[in-house]
């Protein structure tokens, strides 16, 4: 596969690996596309794992609705659940970074016949953001949410002077250079970075919540991480009862597809081998 149909949206995928290998879907976040995971895939593939990256709604040229809500988490949601159809597969394991994590924790509690094991890289489950925005610094290191879902001014200075800020973020992130020039030339494509601002844009529009997670959950987070806190990542067990695990990465920061790839490949490999029979078992949450 290198697309798939939604409607009339058609989304780019990257497909790769050994072709009877269990999948692996890999979830992108912003200002990512599935080229986030070139690094990570190639380990999998090696421990015999096939991996299905699309580039997510408002991301693949051909999947960029107008209007914040249809960029509802229930629709990205409905939008793995298309590729999952489109490949012939009734579930498979779900790995998500940032929105895609968001992505990843929803499909999970919403759809967990679908997903053989969850693993959620840097986001913690909503719930748990949530709590912390609210009684820890959280709500400081998010403070740039609130400036993503003004109309027009985001784009405005994101992208001045040829994306100057953009660059400057993603560079200060500890992003390499060619995948700084990539993510910002993808955002200057016509309608690109209004698209994915608008995930940002429609977490204010009412929904389900996401619930509890009952598949096999693997947390990773690097303790550098910039934008999400320790206080959301230890609390995210409270909302996991199938096996839970977290992981905690000293030395990296947020962009774990792109610099903790050797160790995140790692991490899902042996995730994935050792599921057993426990995806609805109700185990109590535990500590990796």
């Amino acid at each position: 596969m290198d697309t798939f149909r939604r409607g009339d949206l058609v989304f780019d995928v990257r497909d790769s690996g050994p072709a009877d290998g269990e999948p692996v879907v890999l979830l992108h976040g912003f200002p990512q596309d599935g080229g986030a995971f070139d690094r990570l895939a190639p380990v999998l593939h090696s421990a015999g794992l096939r991996t299905l990256a699309p580039d997510q709604r408002g991301y693949s040229p051909g999947a960029r609705p107008p209007g914040r809500s249809a960029y509802s988490l229930r629709a990205v949601v409905d939008d793995v659940l298309a590729l999952l159809d489109a490949a012939g597969l009734s579930s498979a394991h779900v790995v998500g970074h940032d929105w895609g994590g968001v992505a990843a924790w929803a499909l999970a509690a919403w759809h967990p016949w679908r997903v053989r094991t969850l693993t959620a890289l840097s986001v913690p489950h909503p719930a748990a953001m949530t709590q912390a925005v609210l009684h820890s610094d959280q709500g400081l290191r998010s403070g740039y949410i609130g400036f993503f879902q003004l109309p027009a001014v985001p784009e405005g200075v994101l992208l001045a002077r040829q994306g100057a800020v953009l660059r400057r973020v993603l560079r200060n992130g500890g992003l390499p250079e060619h995948l700084v020039d990539h993510y910002v030339d993808r955002m200057r494509e016509p309608g690109a970075l209004t698209a994915a601002l608008n995930w940002y844009r429609a977490l204010p529009l009412p929904g389900a919540p996401v619930g509890t997670v009952r598949v096999p959950t693997l947390h990773v987070w690097g303790a550098h991480d910039a934008f999400l806190g320790r206080a959301a990542t230890e609390a995210t067990r409270e909302f996991v009862t199938a096996r839970y695990a977290l992981e905690v990465l000293e030395d990296a920061d947020h962009w774990l597809p792109e610099l903790a790839a050797e160790r995140v490949g790692e991490l899902v490999t042996a995730h994935v081998r050792t599921r057993g029979d426990d995806r609805t078992a109700g185990v109590a949450p535990g500590h990796g």
